[in-house]
């Protein structure tokens, strides 16, 4: 438990800053006009403000920045091996709120975000942030990458997270919780590896998400939209690039497999089931995990407390391999 409290500032301020501008995030879509209307493959009955990913993007955001500024055991850990790689991460976060801010108004087509996500996957690689490693399941030995063979797993890596956390933002507070859970898993991986500054990002992210988990389990009264599930898919994806992938065991590549598992089935089975029907990748349906949990006559809640907990129970699993590993 010591070991938690350098990091409980920056969670409790990305916890209250979030939860504070939630509401002010809330008042600006409705005045704009930026509202998800029911119908197709959406659950809710009435118009719902997006944006909501703008209150935790600034939660997040400026209680980093305050770390870095007061908090000493950041700073010295940043200054001493990673500060490129976090003003990396910030700016392709920004980048990536930014689109899915203009997709929430303008519904962008799927080549046009795709093109987006690729172009900032490839920025991060470029700036260091990069699988360059794997450890062999049966020697442990760590086997360097081919440079293109490096970065064209981590761009696909980095894409598919974003898209996986996209595609989960279909029911009241899914992807919320779902991205708190992975969050403090990876948190307590990164404590057990003392990766600290993984720790201090990943406090941020739970912290923000969580706070905004109040105004959006159902039911909802703000959604994240594209805003919010494009930016905490990019940062969760580079987070566990720069923290438990770096991390040589044999089970390093299947931990945050492990703790993301539940999007990247979700998003994999979406992709071979619509290929299979003849329909185009990105045709949007309803035949996700939640709208078949739905359609067995269970309540957004109950799907949404069962999903957390599949969650949970994966994430146990990666922490108890990390801690077999060790």
């Amino acid at each position: 438990m010591k070991e938690c409290l350098p990091y409980i500032p920056t969670f409790l301020t990305a916890f209250s800053l979030t939860f504070l501008l939630t509401p002010l995030v809330y008042r600006l879509a409705l005045k704009l006009g930026v509202l998800d209307q029911p119908g197709g493959r959406k659950v809710h009955e009435h118009p719902v403000p997006k944006w909501g990913g703008l209150a935790v993007f600034l939660g997040f955001f400026i209680s980093l920045a305050g770390s870095i500024f007061f908090v000493g055991h950041f700073r010295d850990a940043l200054y001493s091996t990673r500060a490129v790689q976090l003003a990396v991460l910030m700016a392709g976060g920004l980048v990536m709120m930014v689109m899915g801010a203009l997709d929430d108004v303008l519904d962008l087509r799927p080549l046009v975000k795709l093109l987006v996500q690729v172009l900032v996957a490839s920025a991060a690689v470029g700036l260091g942030i990069r699988i360059s490693y794997v450890s062999h399941p049966l020697t442990e030995s760590i086997n360097y990458l081919p440079l293109w063979m490096g970065a064209g797993l981590t761009i696909l890596w980095i894409v598919g997270i974003s898209n996986a956390m996209n595609l989960l933002d279909g029911l009241d507070g899914l992807l919320a919780g779902v991205t708190t859970i992975s969050a403090l898993t990876l948190f307590i991986i990164s404590l057990m590896k003392g990766q600290i500054v993984a720790c201090f990002l990943l406090a941020a992210v739970a912290g923000s998400t969580l706070a905004f988990l109040r105004y959006n389990f159902h039911p909802a009264r703000i959604f994240m939209g594209d805003t919010g599930s494009q930016f905490l898919g990019f940062t969760l994806a580079c987070i566990a690039v720069l923290g438990a992938l770096k991390v040589t065991t044999t089970v390093a590549v299947l931990i945050p497999l492990l703790v993301l598992g539940l999007p990247i089935f979700d998003t994999s089975w979406a992709i071979f089931r619509r290929y299979s029907a003849g329909k185009h990748i990105f045709h949007a349906d309803k035949d996700h995990l939640h709208h078949r949990l739905l359609r067995l006559g269970l309540s957004q809640r109950q799907v949404a407390v069962i999903i957390y907990l599949l969650c949970g129970c994966l994430g146990a699993i990666a922490i108890y391999l990390t801690q077999g590993a060790r």
